[in-house]
């Protein structure tokens, strides 16, 4: 009984501050996690030389790993709403590291889609639970705590390629094993943060709760108001999935660079999305999240249509500029999203992931097609229309406490 008593003090002390050890150790993991997903897309440019791939077979490759990332987080985090699992994110990892190790071996389409299944089958698992203990570590500082759980997985994004440039495209991919090594560490990280997530339920069971911050809008208004943001969610991600999966092959095709030279300014732009989901979360708690998820989106039209008509200069500069701007979105629209529906937390979280790897899914699969029927380049013109649907976003209710 001492021994529950003290757990719940313990924990009781530690849910009246910020966690920042926690929230940063879930960083981490998520830097881990995304680091190994950004190895697909970052070896398109060797698979599809290798096995002679078309736009079309990379685009499913992407559907694939995208579809099979999506599909589950809703349902996982639905569960693990009325069931937490504190070690869940352990099996999460441990499908990753069989993706690695199948992909290090494809010799073939199907085997590669096969792998990169796994891969996005770890990621469903990994992200409901761990947007939910960064809620729970947050202190009530809901968007810094999502900030610095995204930033962890957009900095795993960006060094993603630039690993890849370093030890897989001048070696082969075999050496994709070498990522083995990221998972392992991941399991380490991950098993840490489990335990305390186990104690935090332990502390819940004695009836105290989380923060949660109640509304007074009305049904209605809350269920238009996820659709407005799940309609931003198509926008942002359906015109981020011309960005991570064909980017590398634009800027190829465009400018007559080699793969290496490719990811490293792959590498720059994901950087500067990194950048930018650090200042979402703390700006939407500061001036609203409303505003936040508005200007991120539409704000990067201007920039996203003068893309596909400059030289390779000014495409970085743009493509630090757009990363900075539409990537401050997602920590806002998440936070904005739980606030919505705040005794929901895991299922919200896991439909925003999921609707958002979808939106991807069928972003790439699509843009293939359009990219073997047409050119890569071409491609980018269409695109660079989307972030003008973020102008939906002025009908969103301010949700921002005084």
């Amino acid at each position: 009984m001492d021994s529950i008593v003290n757990v719940s003090t313990k924990n009781k002390e530690l849910a009246q501050k910020t966690v920042y050890s926690i929230l940063f150790a879930i960083s981490f993991a998520h830097l881990l996690n995304d680091l190994i997903q950004a190895i697909i897309p970052s070896v398109y440019p060797i698979l599809k030389e290798k096995y002679n791939l078309s736009f079309s077979q990379i685009g499913l490759i992407t559907f694939a790993f995208q579809f099979s990332a999506s599909i589950f987080q809703p349902l996982v985090g639905y569960y693990t709403d009325k069931h937490p699992k504190p070690f869940s994110q352990i099996y999460g990892m441990l499908f990753s590291l069989a993706g690695i190790v199948s992909l290090s071996f494809a010799d073939n389409f199907y085997w590669i889609l096969l792998s990169v299944v796994f891969i996005g089958t770890g990621s469903s698992i990994f992200h409901p639970e761990s947007a939910r203990i960064s809620n729970l570590a947050s202190g009530g500082k809901r968007g810094l705590a999502q900030s610095i759980f995204q930033v962890g997985g957009n900095f795993g994004t960006a060094l993603g390629p630039l690993l890849v440039a370093l030890i897989v495209v001048p070696h082969g991919q075999m050496h994709i094993l070498w990522f083995i090594i990221a998972a392992m560490i991941g399991l380490a990280i991950i098993s840490k943060i489990a335990f305390w997530y186990r104690d935090h339920l332990v502390y819940r069971k004695n009836k105290v709760q989380p923060f949660i911050n109640l509304h007074n809008l009305p049904k209605r208004k809350v269920q238009v108001s996820i659709a407005i943001l799940l309609i931003v969610i198509f926008s942002k991600f359906f015109y981020s999935a011309s960005l991570s999966s064909y980017y590398t092959f634009y800027i190829i095709d465009k400018f007559h660079l080699s793969i290496k030279e490719a990811q490293f300014h792959m590498f720059i732009y994901l950087i500067a999305y990194a950048v930018g989901t650090i200042l979402g979360g703390p700006l939407g708690d500061k001036i609203g999240r409303k505003y936040v998820i508005w200007l991120s989106v539409f704000g990067a039209a201007p920039f996203a249509l003068l893309l596909p008509y400059v030289n390779l200069f000014w495409t970085d500069i743009l493509m630090v500029v757009i990363g900075i701007i539409i990537s401050s979105a997602f920590p806002a629209i998440l936070v904005y999203a739980q606030e919505l529906l705040p005794k929901k937390l895991g299922m919200v979280s896991g439909l925003f992931y999921g609707f958002a790897f979808g939106m991807g899914a069928l972003g790439s699969a699509l843009l293939g097609n359009l990219a073997d029927a047409t050119s890569i380049q071409y491609v980018y013109h269409v695109c660079s229309f989307l972030p003008l649907i973020g102008i939906i976003c002025y009908f969103l209710p301010n949700l921002k406490k005084h």
